[in-house]
């Protein structure tokens, strides 16, 4: 078991055993609350199914708030880590199809989704929840597409706009069909499905704004 593996060699654990557990304390959290939800899921029963004492977790993390920051910071790490750079091309057209490729292929990932219906189901129990999450960096797509629009408004290639604003609709234009899908409110979409949502909000939004 993880715990006993740490404990076997005696004495204080390394820096690098020191690691792998909170690595593999952070995997077993997410585990259990992407699949039990934050109320359900216990620090007595992570540290139970990693084979650690209670106060090994409390040490590094101080409360089931502070774990589940954790847990978020290392998925949107992950997911970002995937992202391009966005790169503006030719037009805002290609810049906003690449940009939605990578939101989408992140947002319609099965720890996504999952994601998305533990804040739905649990945030008006717990409001701090969506507070969280926008800390821990969920809040980066909106910027990075502000700042998109933004390049695009600097070289003329679009008129000027609240560019915060227009990257809020974006991504609402973009991805509630799809996540309201995927989250079982109507069939989800295939990778055609989803090429051609992809195509329309893109061509839809600038309109939109050209208008």
């Amino acid at each position: 078991m993880i715990g006993q593996a740490v404990r076997r060699s005696g004495g204080r654990p390394t820096a690098t055993a020191a690691a792998a557990l909170e690595t593999a304390i952070l995997d077993r959290a997410t585990a259990a609350f992407l699949a039990d939800g934050y109320a359900a899921t216990t620090i007595e029963a992570i540290a139970r199914t990693c084979s650690v004492a209670k106060r090994t977790i409390y040490a590094r993390w101080n409360g089931k708030p502070a774990l589940f920051r954790a847990v978020l910071e290392g998925l949107i790490a992950k997911w970002m880590s995937g992202a391009g750079d966005w790169a503006d091309g030719d037009t805002p057209e290609a810049a906003l199809k690449a940009a939605a490729d990578d939101i989408l292929s992140v947002a319609l990932t099965p720890e996504a989704i999952a994601l998305h219906r533990l804040i739905i189901a649990e945030s008006g129990r717990f409001p701090e929840l969506p507070l969280i999450l926008h800390q821990t960096g969920a809040g980066q797509g909106t910027t990075r597409i502000a700042a998109l629009l933004d390049r695009a408004i600097a070289r003329g290639a679009l008129p000027p706009q609240d560019t915060a604003f227009a990257a809020e609709q974006f991504l609402n234009l973009l991805l509630t069909g799809p996540q309201r899908r995927a989250l079982g409110l109507g069939s989800p979409l295939d990778s055609d499905q989803i090429r051609n949502w992809r195509d329309k909000a893109v061509a839809l939004f600038l309109s939109g704004i050209a208008a």
